[in-house]
């Protein structure tokens, strides 16, 4: 009995734990942002992807005065974490970065300004509307694993596995 319940227990040891990287969009003046947040095990590189191609309201980066965007741009900038980002072109609906060092209980935090290119958006185009978000999907790659949520609300939570 004794020995059955030692390879259990390292039957449960081995096994995958889950946890999550929750995502939550701010709507905010004169930025907005992304907060990557951490609730499980810690992990070395985390490749992420925010693709805005499938957003209800064709939401696009607006990183300068002379592009697709209206009125006010920012830059897209890493307030938070340790991140190395590809940068964003005036109008993109795509932006990769790179997490390294993603610590348990830490947080990740992109600034950006989203403009819609609807005519008749509900806040206008310098602002993100409830449903606006809604289809944009956020990807990470973890060890060569994908994981995917796709926005409904302003938050959203990407499984994936810690090996204990």
């Amino acid at each position: 009995m004794k020995h059955i319940l030692s390879l259990a227990a390292a039957m449960l040891a081995a096994t995958p734990a889950f946890a999550d990287i929750s995502v939550r969009f701010i709507e905010s003046a004169p930025k907005d942002r992304f907060v990557f947040l951490n609730e499980g095990c810690p992990l070395s590189q985390v490749d992420v992807e925010i693709d805005l191609t499938g957003s209800r309201g064709s939401l696009i980066f607006d990183v300068t005065g002379n592009g697709a965007g209206v009125e006010v741009f920012q830059p897209v900038e890493v307030q938070s974490g340790t991140v190395v980002m590809t940068p964003a072109v005036d109008g993109d609906q795509s932006l990769t970065f790179q997490i390294n060092g993603f610590d348990a209980g830490s947080e990740v935090i992109i600034s950006a300004d989203l403009d819609d290119v609807l005519i008749n958006g509900a806040l206008g185009q310098i602002r993100v509307a409830d449903q606006e978000l809604s289809g944009a999907i956020v990807r990470v790659t973890i060890d060569g694993q994908v994981a995917s949520a796709m926005f409904d609300t302003d938050t959203v939570a990407i499984p994936h596995s810690c090996t204990s």
